[in-house]
């Protein structure tokens, strides 16, 4: 039997108002706490957080002790308002822009997923955060960092690879919070291409497989979606849930959880009078999901129109504005959270199921655009709630009785 379901989480990413994340070169506790309590205010229960590598690690064997404690003050100040933090620890990539400390790049460039020092060093990082974090009981663990599959273009990497550096930092952030109260997660995260990119080194079994739950970023714009089918359109509207049921099919523990780590509502993918909508859609599907996690929102805060060179859409996805004001998709996300929390939702098990046959070359069968996708989204809005099962468990009786399918529907 399945163990019992724990309350979901609901939470944002934290994007600091001021400054956004370049706020870490002079931390600011007042700034901070008062961008916490806004969080707070919205019935949220926990934040995930980012600091900068090239701040924490400026060399190769120098961590920053005054980088650690800020970090860890932040995880306070957090607690200290009632929110619960995840901590991701090699930054890494954030909002289109990558952050490297000069030891990886110009006459010191090493490949940040092979060269064995740069693994080492990373390793030590994480290891050190863990340290510094196990006793805060406020901590809801330690991330690898943010999609850092974004980092492949400059850094290649074989799926071989991949796997050795993601079991590497996932034992090192292991061994940090050695001392943590075991509920403590080590986890990884990953961008769409993940899932639904051909050929794309990190895939979706070390997505699915390596570390304490699966975090999925279910992001409109990735294959086009909200240009492609529209801002209203089921598959819009339905893509976190379909997100949560593609990295279930790909787990091999039927009970593996999956989280929600990243969704929002981008424009001009999703217009500002249509973020609301979608964002109540977005979530009360989700949560019709058995083993979601939760779901955490990007981002807290907009990001101020003083900074350069974002993508247009960047600037506007936070619940509130670079002044602080709450914006209609926050009143929009508190109310539906405080009613999935007034009662709970007891998703039933999906009976039916569509199989999934694809190779690493054609994943992206199962992206928007793609057969497997508009196929599984065609149930979705005949009402079938279907579940998705990998071609080489369809047969597996046992496998498939555990996940309560009794009906397989093949694409195409």
């Amino acid at each position: 039997a399945p163990p019992p379901t724990p309350p979901l989480r609901f939470g944002v990413n934290y994007t600091p108002r001021r400054g956004w994340f370049h706020s870490w070169h002079d931390f600011d506790e007042a700034h901070a706490r008062e961008d916490l309590a806004q969080i707070a205010g919205l019935g949220l229960d926990h934040v995930r957080v980012f600091h900068l590598w090239p701040l924490l690690q400026p060399n190769r064997t120098l961590i920053r002790t005054a980088a650690v404690d800020q970090l860890v003050r932040l995880v306070d100040l957090a607690g200290e308002t009632g929110l619960d933090v995840m901590v991701d620890g090699v930054q890494g990539h954030l909002s289109s822009f990558d952050f490297y400390p000069e030891w990886t790049r110009s006459w010191h460039h090493r490949n940040v997923f092979t060269d064995p020092d740069a693994l080492d060093a990373q390793a030590r990082l994480l290891k050190t955060l863990g340290r510094a974090l196990a006793d805060r009981p406020h901590l809801i663990g330690l991330q690898l960092g943010n999609e850092l599959n974004n980092l492949v273009e400059h850094n290649p990497v074989t799926p071989e690879q991949v796997d050795h550096y993601l079991d590497t930092l996932l034992t090192a952030a292991r061994d940090g919070l050695s001392a943590a109260p075991p509920d403590r997660l080590v986890t990884h995260s990953a961008f769409d291409a993940a899932w639904y990119g051909d050929d794309h080194p990190f895939t979706p079994e070390a997505s699915a497989r390596k570390g304490d739950l699966t975090t999925v970023h279910p992001w409109v714009f990735s294959g086009d979606c909200a240009r492609r089918y529209g801002p209203r359109s089921p598959q819009v509207l339905h893509l976190a849930e379909y997100g949560v049921e593609l990295a279930k099919a790909y787990a091999v523990d039927v009970n593996r959880p999956v989280w929600v780590q990243e969704t929002g509502a981008p424009e001009p993918h999703i217009p500002a009078v249509d973020a609301p909508d979608f964002a109540r859609a977005t979530v009360l599907n989700a949560a019709g999901c058995a083993g979601l996690w939760g779901v955490t929102w990007w981002c807290s805060h907009d990001v101020d129109r003083s900074l350069a060179d974002y993508p247009e859409l960047e600037y506007t996805l936070g619940l509130f504005d670079s002044s602080g004001r709450a914006k209609p998709i926050a009143a929009a996300l508190a109310e539906t959270i405080a009613g999935l929390r007034a009662e709970p939702p007891a998703p039933e098990p999906r009976t039916t199921a569509l199989v999934l046959d694809c190779a690493p070359g054609t994943r992206s069968v199962s992206g928007p655009g793609g057969t497997y996708f508009e196929t599984w989204m065609r149930l979705c809005t005949e009402g079938a709630r279907p579940a998705v099962v990998l071609a080489e468990r369809a047969d597996d009786a046992g496998y498939l009785a555990a996940r309560g399918i009794t009906e397989l529907v093949r694409a195409g």
